[in-house]
C-alpha cells in the first residue's frame, strides 16, 4: 500500500475516501512523482505475484506522462496508468497489455498485428492477479457519443437532449448486446488463468449530477445527465453483473468519483474535458484519475487477499 508524502516530507496516512476528495494540486503531483519514482526504481521481487493487467484507454492511460518503454506507441500506455501504480504498491510482478482503443474482441484479435497482439496471449497457467478493464469502445460507443453528442449539442439544439434522442436506441441496443461477449471473455480468463484472482474495474465518473459546463463539455445538461444516468450506470451495472455471474470481483470506480468529473477545475477533476484538456486526451483520466482508480483496484485486491 502507498503511502502518500507531501511537499514537505510529511508522510500521510493511506488515502481514506475524505482524503480523496480533499487532495490539492500539489498533493496530486508529489502522489505521482513518488509513484513514478516507484514504478521506475522498484527491484524485482523474488516470488511476486504474477499480475496481468488488460483493458483500453482507460486502463492504459494515455496522456498522463512518462509513458511506459517498449509498450506499442499507439496504445499510450502510461507508466503511472492504474495498474503499475498497483503493481509497485502490491509488490506485483506486472504484465500489462493495455491499449488504447481496445474493444472485447481485442482479447482474441491482434489490435495492431505484429505490434499489439490479442491481450489474451499474456495469460497463462502461472497468471495469479488480472484486471480488465473493457467495454467502452465496443461498437465504437464511447467515440461516437463524444462526438456525437458534441456535434448535435453545439449544431442542432432543439430539445432538451438532441444527443439522447439521436442515440438512446443505439446505446440499448449496444449495451444490451455487449453482455454475452463480455462475460465469454471472463470465462476465457478463466480457462486459460484457472488459479488467478480476476478483478473487473468499472469506469469512472465522467459527467455531473447537474449542472453544465459549455466551455469544458459543450452537452445540454439534459444529456450530460442522460449520459451519467444511462450509459454509465448502466455500463457498469452490467459490468458488476457480469463479474458476479462469473466469479470475478467488480471494482466498483464511479462512486468515489462523483464530483471529479470534467465539469470540475483542475485540480478536482479526474478526468480531462473535451476543450481545454491539460493532458492532450481529452475525456481520460488524468494522473489524479489514474491515482485515485490504483487505490480502488488495490483496496479490492487486499481485501481479496492479494499480497
Amino acid at each position: 500500500m502507498r503511502t502518500p508524502i507531501d511537499a514537505a516530507g510529511t508522510r500521510w496516512r493511506p488515502f481514506a475516501r475524505a482524503d480523496r476528495r480533499a487532495s490539492r494540486p500539489l498533493i496530486a503531483a508529489a502522489l505521482g512523482l513518488l509513484a513514478c519514482v516507484a514504478c521506475a526504481f522498484a527491484p524485482a521481487v523474488a516470488g511476486a505475484a504474477n499480475y496481468v493487467a488488460m483493458g483500453d484507454s482507460y486502463t492504459s492511460g494515455p496522456g498522463v506522462l512518462p509513458y511506459q518503454p517498449g509498450a506499442p506507441a499507439r496504445c499510450g500506455q502510461s507508466s503511472l496508468n492504474y495498474p503499475h501504480l498497483v503493481a509497485a504498491a502490491l509488490k506485483l510482478s506486472l504484465t500489462d497489455v493495455s491499449c488504447g482503443g481496445a474493444k472485447t474482441e481485442n482479447f482474441l484479435i491482434a489490435q495492431y498485428p505484429g505490434e499489439q497482439g490479442p491481450q489474451f496471449n499474456a495469460l497463462n497457467e502461472a497468471t495469479e492477479v488480472v484486471t480488465i478493464g473493457m467495454g467502452g469502445n465496443d461498437h465504437n460507443l464511447f467515440g461516437t457519443l463524444v462526438q456525437g453528442c458534441s456535434e448535435r449539442d453545439t449544431k442542432e439544439v432543439t430539445t432538451k437532449a438532441p444527443c439522447k434522442e439521436k442515440y438512446e436506441a443505439l446505446v440499448k441496443t449496444t449495451l444490451e448486446e455487449d453482455k454475452g461477449p463480455a462475460e465469454q471473455a471472463l470465462k476465457e480468463v478463466k480457462a486459460l488463468a484457472p488459479q488467478a484472482k480476476v478483478f473487473v474495474v468499472g469506469y469512472p465518473d465522467i459527467t455531473p449530477k447537474k449542472g453544465k459546463c459549455p466551455t469544458a463539455l459543450p452537452w445540454t445538461e439534459a444529456d450530460l445527465k442522460w449520459f451519467r444516468n444511462t450509459v454509465q450506470k448502466t455500463g457498469n451495472a452490467d459490468l458488476k453483473a457480469g463479474a458476479k455471474a462469473n466469479g470475478a470481483i467488480y471494482v466498483d470506480t464511479f462512486k468515489a468519483s462523483e464530483g471529479h468529473d470534467v465539469c470540475q477545475p483542475v485540480g478536482t477533476r479526474w478526468i480531462e474535458p473535451l476543450l481545454g484538456s491539460l493532458t492532450g486526451v481529452p475525456v481520460h483520466p488524468n494522473a489524479i484519475g489514474e491515482e485515485q482508480d490504483a487505490f480502488d483496484v488495490e483496496q479490492a485486491m487486499l481485501n481479496a487477499g492479494v499480497r
